[in-house]
């Protein structure tokens, strides 16, 4: 083995040990500093030596961006689905057939969380990941290698080397809430349906075509099952605990029991415990630890009958549906909302609940006047799942969706594709031209401060701003009168928003709202494109080159600059100033390289998502919490007190403003 294929595997062996102890064992033993260092290291020695390639080199998490067609796999041991059990007494009588059958042998129990995402098996050849294959109809199911390589909580090469040559790892793919919220976030910023719950956004992430879009969404996996021909473990408990050392994640909820009695008390802490989880779980399954006794109770032909999954109740209420409004979001997706007779729900009194869209109307059947039922689960909106029909009135007529926009009349649209119905009258529509305000002050886009959306609408309802561009025009004696400002509040709002001439090209982008241009696509269009002049003028098949553009955006594009009014809108906007062009940055160095920086509080040169800029442009790390490998917190006015309070104990220094911007000077 030559010198660079030696580093190559180093590389590989260190980045791989340093993943396991990230994400599964949530004990890192180097900096993301330094695992960067490291990671960038091997991409350029696999560039520079492209016949050492591996499949499973941890430079594969990032995702290629070929997209291909999902083959059809048939799986080594049928992938069966559980019985399910709702009472106490269920699972009782599950336990007395199963000690029946035993023939009074002594029985142990092992509990374990029902994730509630999709059901993956793993293939590994020589401590490899080969495949990984979704569950299909049981039989056959998809190959979603590619995107399963993404994700960091599956080991790509394992530990040790005590691991059987061939077999198959079950488990879960699911989306925690913090990745759930985010993606919701992020899609309805840029016009996009949300997903209705973690489960059905982790199922449709593992279907895209392109790897990159998986390893941004925050995907994990637990394991819960082993499988191969002449496994070296006598129950299901051992197998389990022996993965987690080859580097797999097992739930440290998993427990071994020897009753009953304890699988109840398991199931009543967890179903009140639950909520606390940073992922969504509907149940328990309970299945017999001891391997052999398993083969002994056998299978039917969908089901392991050592087996079973008890399900917890969903938190749900009864309520009347009193009437249905029809909301207009910024980028024109209408929404359809629920008036409910007010009704107590886990904890809170519900009035209103999502219906997503004409589909989920049709589905329910819904009808003013139903009995519906409205549950909360892991949900912060409220959704209705279903209608009592035996108590419906036979006169009640079918609800009609709306086919007219409720705020100006115009026709609605609803593209092949989509679920939600648009309006299409961007430029003068109220509630889009006042949306799209709101998005162009707020702190990721155009950060203006003072101007909140009661102040907006304010300014709106009075004629005094028809557009983004009007802010530019605004004056003293224009605010000074409205409800709540007064000479203080409008000069601050004034110097915001003169201030906000100093946002850079990429953020400007992201704010003048293009329907599907995103705060990251916004920054790879930005990049490539360097002006607003070539972005108007780029054709489809240009727009189509840059990193992250699909047909979807490059046509949202195309259609946004055939609007007259939108031209108008831009050349007013960089008449005011504002900035249409990428700068060169000439502050950019690596003073901070290697430094790991908590921004926290107020500040005044800068606003905190340009600190976040600067930090990165001069190679600092942005991290969000602080630690003993924190080297300093730029530290503004009104700074978080927990954060002032771990600083002091650790000993992290507090930097302000003026020394950061010394420091880079």
């Amino acid at each position: 083995m030559n010198q660079q294929e030696q580093r190559i595997a180093e590389l590989r062996k260190i980045l791989n040990e340093q993943n396991y102890n990230y994400y599964v064992l949530n004990d890192p033993l180097i900096s993301d500093y330094e695992f960067d260092r490291l990671l960038n290291e091997l991409k350029e020695l696999e560039a520079r030596y492209p016949e050492y390639y591996d499949e499973n080199s941890p430079t594969a998490r990032v995702g290629s961006d070929l997209q291909h067609e999902f083959e059809q796999v048939e799986h080594t041991y049928p992938m069966l689905s559980l019985g399910n059990t709702y009472s106490q007494d269920e699972l009782r009588d599950f336990g007395n057939r199963l000690q029946k059958e035993l023939e009074g042998q002594s029985v142990r129990y092992d509990c374990e969380l029902k994730f509630d995402g999709t059901a993956i098996s793993l293939v590994y050849r020589d401590g490899r990941l080969v495949r990984a294959v979704t569950r299909g109809d049981g039989m056959r199911g998809d190959d979603v290698t590619a995107n399963v390589r993404t994700v960091k909580s599956v080991p790509l090469v394992l530990l040790g080397n005590d691991y059987p040559a061939f077999f198959e790892m079950r488990g879960e793919i699911y989306m925690p809430h913090a990745s759930f919220k985010r993606l919701n976030a992020e899609r309805e910023e840029i016009g996009e349906s949300l997903f209705a719950n973690p489960r059905n956004a982790a199922a449709g992430t593992l279907k895209q075509q392109n790897p990159q879009v998986v390893a941004h969404r925050g995907l994990e996996c637990f394991v819960y099952g082993l499988y191969g021909d002449r496994l070296p473990f006598e129950s299901h408990y051992d197998a389990l605990q022996k993965a987690r050392e080859w580097g797999f994640r097992v739930s440290d909820a998993m427990k071994r029991v020897s009753s009953l009695d304890e699988v109840f008390r398991y199931i009543a802490y967890w179903d009140t415990h639950r909520a606390a989880l940073p992922y969504d779980t509907d149940g328990v399954v309970v299945k017999i630890d001891d391997y052999r006794q398993q083969r002994q109770i056998g299978f039917t032909a969908k089901a392991p009958r050592w087996a079973v999954a008890y399900k917890f109740k969903a938190e749900r209420a009864l309520t009347r549906l009193e009437s249905v409004d029809y909301q207009v979001g910024r980028t024109g997706a209408i929404t359809p909302v629920a008036n409910l007779e007010p009704v107590k729900l886990a904890g809170t009194v519900v009035r209103r609940a999502s219906l997503h869209n004409a589909e989920q109307i049709a589905l329910l059947d819904i009808r003013i006047g139903d009995m519906v039922y409205v549950e909360k689960g892991g949900e912060i909106i409220p959704k209705i799942t279903g209608v009592d029909h035996s108590r419906r009135d036979l006169f009640v007529r079918p609800l009609e969706y709306i086919t007219r926009c409720p705020a100006c009349g115009t026709l609605l649209i609803r593209e092949e594709g989509e679920a939600k119905h648009y309006c299409p009258n961007a430029t003068h529509c109220p509630p889009q031209i006042l949306g799209r305000i709101i998005h162009f002050i707020s702190r990721k886009a155009m950060n203006i401060d003072g101007l909140g959306e009661e102040t907006v609408e304010l300014l709106y309802n009075n004629g005094i701003i028809k557009d983004i561009a009007d802010l530019y025009t605004l004056k003293k004696e224009d605010l000074v009168p409205l409800e709540r400002l007064g000479n203080r509040s409008a000069q601050r709002i004034l110097d915001s928003i003169e201030k906000s001439l100093k946002v850079p090209f990429p953020r400007v982008l992201f704010a003048i709202g293009i329907r599907y241009v995103g705060e990251t696509t916004a920054k790879k269009i930005a990049a490539a494109v360097r002006d607003i002049e070539r972005l108007r003028s780029a054709t489809e098949e240009e727009l189509l080159q840059i990193d992250e553009v699909g047909g979807k955006i490059a046509g949202s594009i195309l259609k946004f600059f055939q609007d007259e009014t939108n031209i108008q809108i831009i050349e007013r906007l960089k008449n005011a100033g504002v900035s249409f062009e990428m700068q060169e940055n000439v502050s950019q160095s690596e003073r901070l390289s290697g430094k790991n920086i908590v921004i926290s509080g107020v500040f005044t040169e800068h606003s905190r998502e340009e600190y976040k800029m600067i930090v990165e442009q001069n190679g600092g790390k942005i991290v969000s919490s602080v630690s003993s490998k924190t080297t300093f917190i730029l530290a503004g006015e009104n700074m978080g007190p927990s954060k002032r309070e771990k600083a002091e104990k650790l000993g992290i220094p507090l930097v302000n403003e003026r020394e950061f911007l010394a420091m880079l000077s």
